[in-house]
């Protein structure tokens, strides 16, 4: 049978739908629509019930699931084995991601990597532009945004959610704004050449501009340490800024944009043993931090 559509079956039966599937094995829903319609067949059962919010198992299909669970952990077990005979898991991998992710996040992530596999070593490349995975810029990138390069492999982690903060130094002193009329009465911190913010309020029908920020800067990390500072309110990572007990959430009238989170490499390099493991311990070290 086909390990492919093993994989299919788990993942849809893991996500429920076609589509969290798809963004799970960073392939695409008419292929593993395929796939469950050629394992049913192969098998001769129903393994879902579909309906218009998603796949539901059957009973035989949770019943299957349990032993192709099983086929996948040795699965995994095998490709270990047979990297370990061809190719020891050590040597360099480069990890792309945002400054502020570098900065927050990531140190904790790579030291777990470290501990768990000490023959493999990390360079670690902040960055807020797209490097190019195509010419070993970096092997793995982890971003807030689904890149578009060909013969890519992704995977969507999950989402990371927008909060607007302020110190509570500064809060104390100009009170909390209400709402999206407030905001003009306050000090923002924003960015400089960048215009995301701009354009993110102006498209919730906020009219902001440049002059609006009394203080801008584009690094993220100096960006938020300028906030809680107390130079004016700003915009987080809630799950970063929860855990400063001087910063307070600002409630909003208004919504804000999540911030998708991405894995991506080459799907040439994709499954070399280093680089796959330091994908799935990645995996395993991001998946707290998102939804």
């Amino acid at each position: 049978m086909d390990w492919s559509l093993i994989q299919s079956f788990l993942a849809v039966a893991d996500t429920g739908s076609l589509s969290g599937a798809a963004r799970q094995l960073g392939a695409s829903q008419p292929t593993l629509g395929r796939h469950i319609k050629s394992l049913e067949e192969a098998l001769n059962v129903e393994l879902f019930q579909r309906h218009a919010r998603g796949f539901e198992l059957t009973s035989l299909g949770r019943e299957i699931q349990a032993h192709a669970q099983r086929m996948a952990e040795a699965m995994a077990g095998l490709s270990l084995a047979a990297a370990g005979g061809e190719t020891r898991l050590e040597g360099d991998v480069r990890i792309a991601t945002s400054v502020f992710m570098a900065h927050h996040v990531m140190p904790a992530i790579i030291a777990d990597i470290r501990r768990t596999e000490p023959a493999i070593r990390i360079d670690l490349v902040p960055s807020d532009s797209s490097e190019n995975l195509l010419f070993r810029e970096a092997d793995i990138a982890v971003r807030m945004y689904r890149p578009e390069q060909l013969d890519m492999v992704t995977r969507h982690l999950g989402d990371i959610t927008l909060g607007m903060f302020g110190a509570r130094a500064y809060l104390d002193r100009k009170g909390a704004p209400h709402g999206a009329g407030d905001l003009q009465k306050h000090d923002i911190v924003g960015y400089d050449s960048n215009d995301d913010i701009i354009r993110e309020m102006r498209a919730m029908g906020i009219p902001a501009s440049r002059d609006w920020f009394a203080v801008r800067c584009d690094n993220q990390s100096a960006y938020w340490e300028l906030v809680r500072a107390g130079c004016g309110l700003g915009f987080c990572q809630t799950n970063i800024a929860d855990e400063d007990p001087d910063m307070i959430q600002v409630p909003l009238d208004f919504p804000l944009p999540i911030l998708p989170v991405w894995l991506t490499a080459h799907e040439a390099l994709r499954h070399t043993p280093r680089i796959a493991r330091v994908w799935e311990l990645l995996d395993q070290g991001l998946r707290p931090f998102v939804s």
